[in-house]
């Protein structure tokens, strides 16, 4: 029986991904976790060691992506699924770089879930192909570059927490860092980015991807 949490800030997601799991591999797979924040996933991590993790992308407090940094530093053999809105941008690529197993979008249906859930515990990767699609374009030549490949690590937690309308005092808590580092932080990924105010960071964002504007998660 392959053990998943389910983390997603949207109880109704949780519901029907359960209900799913449960109708189509009751047999085979069992939720034995749930996790609004990316807070509440690492403490629930921990007490239950699932197999798997099935990770929405936005949520409140650190995120999909500093959760699954943090999940993967602590222990590097957890087996990520990221189950998200977010088939384009910057995301894919910077989920994949920090230790996810798998991409899927809330698109997929509930076989190909089990398909990746399966598979990654198998210890292989799983993305949707039209992630995997995405993912190949950027690498051909002449491709167009996304803005925000230039950031680093801290830089893309830092900015993502900025678009969820976080101030940095609030940042500088959840990520455990000095007022002034996350001023330092925010200065440069706007310098990078070329953008001067939060909102113009915010239709940047939308621009590439990286926000839904009536979607979340």
């Amino acid at each position: 029986m392959i053990t998943v949490m389910l983390v997603d800030d949207h109880d109704l997601v949780r519901t029907g991904i359960r209900h799913l799991l449960h109708d189509y591999a009751e047999n085979r797979i069992k939720v034995i976790a749930e996790a609004s924040t990316g807070e509440d996933a690492l403490q629930l991590a921990r007490e239950h060691s699932p197999d798997v993790v099935l990770m929405d992308v936005n949520m409140p407090g650190i995120g999909g992506f500093e959760a699954t940094r943090r999940l993967m530093q602590t222990d590097p053999s957890s087996k990520v699924i990221v189950l998200t809105v977010h088939a384009e941008g910057p995301f894919p690529k910077r989920l994949l770089e920090a230790g996810a197993s798998g991409y899927l979008t809330k698109g997929c249906d509930v076989a190909e879930m089990v398909r990746a859930i399966e598979r990654v515990v198998h210890g292989e990767r799983y993305i949707a192909a039209e992630i995997a699609q995405q993912l190949a374009l950027g690498m051909l030549p002449g491709s167009e570059d996304s803005p925000f490949d230039s950031l680093s690590q801290r830089e893309m937690q830092i900015l993502l927490m900025l678009t969820q309308g976080h101030k940095p005092h609030v940042i500088s808590d959840k990520l455990h860092l000095s007022p002034k580092t996350v001023s330092t932080y925010k200065s440069r990924l706007l310098d990078k980015l070329k953008v001067k105010s939060d909102f113009e960071l915010i239709k940047l964002a939308i621009q590439h991807g990286m926000l839904e504007k009536d979607a979340g998660g």
